[in-house]
């Protein structure tokens, strides 16, 4: 939880969560459950002033020593998905940015003189490193040795709600574009600097809130070459929280469900009618200022994208239920009709990391070691090395996609 979640922020959806029921008084007798082997789920009864909840945890326990203290979370080792070579390229460490609030990278280069294309990836909302680690699974790390290892370079970093947690937290004027951008430009230039790397060909490829933001990037710095936007949200954010809230509340209904779904709900409302610049963070999603919500509301990403002289591939899992098919791919398919230079695959059996499955997607099915699809590692190269040929881009044969351009 440490690694994903700031102690600020968990203070702030605390607040918000308590702010009906007040001070807590008492807690009762805890209950477990297993959900499967060495992780079960504790939910401990919270009574307070004027109500009470349950409060949930998911433990893992082989961590647990003794019964009396926990280790860190046991998981497997990420090991290089079949599609990587590893002798076909090297990495480094590099620095994204200056200052104090620099951010830690790795560049990633294919062995050989080149020149080759270059892609900088942005991870999705929230304080991901520069594998975009979830669980065992580190899907940043899939698409950067996948691409490497078919001649792209590739530069990744943490994120600096990663990197410098406390002074984001702190700071009532952070925003989506001071999130990403700023890096992402530092990123891109850093790429073109490579000795092997056709600087006129380095592409941004932005994940979930990576892909919303990164037409902004691509507006910012007129060098990219284009970009790849793999399950983009296109619908307002704090709408697709109440959808997302309401979609899990469904799969575990309930009291519990249905106070956050409540919640969610109300804090939404007041980014859609009644923001301001003082609108208090415990009023708001996730805990985030208002001038993170301000700069979200104020931005359309179809738009920005739509604006763009550069060609761009769209991925979507049709799996996915943060980022979905019907109501954020139909906003880019619309905003960009007609733009031959647009590319908009569907990846049927993928969910919101792509990976590949079957059956509806949930939170629990990111937790189990895999990689993500090779038909997106397929997809990106082609389309890259389609941009290199200068000629309209045909897509490689994967049984399990469909595509619209």
């Amino acid at each position: 939880m440490r690694a994903a979640l700031s102690a600020q922020t968990l203070q702030a959806a605390w607040l918000a969560g308590t702010a009906g029921t007040g001070p807590v008084t008492d807690l009762g007798k805890p209950s477990s459950e297993s959900l499967q082997p060495d992780l079960i789920r504790v939910s401990v009864p919270v009574v307070c002033e004027r109500g009470q909840f349950t409060a949930v945890m998911s433990v893992d326990s082989a961590g647990l020593l003794n019964g009396l203290r926990l280790a860190p979370p046991a998981c497997e080792p990420w090991a290089a998905p079949s599609y990587a070579v590893p002798g076909a390229f090297e990495e480094r460490d590099v620095t994204v940015g200056a200052g104090a609030l620099a951010a830690a990278g790795t560049v990633t280069v294919p062995h050989g003189d080149g020149p080759w294309p270059g892609v900088v990836l942005l991870s999705g909302g929230g304080p991901f490193d520069r594998d975009a680690t979830s669980g065992p699974n580190k899907p940043l790390k899939d698409l950067a040795w996948g691409l490497a290892s078919r001649g792209v370079a590739v530069l990744r970093h943490d994120k600096v709600t990663f990197t410098h947690a406390a002074e984001v937290a702190a700071a009532d004027d952070f925003t989506m574009t001071r999130e990403y951008v700023p890096y992402a430009v530092a990123a891109v230039r850093l790429l073109q600097e490579e000795p092997c790397v056709d600087s006129a060909r380095v592409f941004v490829a932005g994940h979930s809130m990576g892909g919303k933001v990164a037409p902004r990037v691509a507006e910012t710095e007129p060098s990219v070459a284009g970009v790849v936007i793999l399950a983009g949200d296109a619908e307002p954010l704090h709408r697709t929280a109440v959808r997302v809230v309401g979609h899990l509340a469904a799969l575990d209904p309930g009291p519990h469900s249905e106070a956050v779904l409540a919640e969610i709900t109300r804090q939404a409302a007041t980014v859609e009618t009644a923001l301001c610049p003082r609108t208090p963070r415990e009023d708001l999603p996730f805990g985030l200022p208002a001038s993170y919500w301000l700069d979200l509301r104020s931005y359309d990403p179809v738009a920005t994208a739509a604006a763009l002289d550069k060609p761009l591939l769209i991925l979507q899992g049709g799996r996915d239920y943060q980022v979905t098919v019907e109501h954020d791919l139909s906003l880019w398919q619309e905003g960009l009709t007609g733009r031959p230079d647009v590319t908009i695959q569907i990846h049927p059996a993928d969910d919101h990391l792509f990976f590949a499955g079957a059956g509806p997607s949930t939170p629990a099915g990111y937790m189990a070691p895999q990689h993500v699809d090779a038909a997106v590692i397929t997809d990106i190269a082609a389309w890259l090395d389609c941009r290199l040929q200068r000629e309209p881009c045909k897509r490689a044969e994967t049984p399990q996609a469909d595509q619209i351009t």
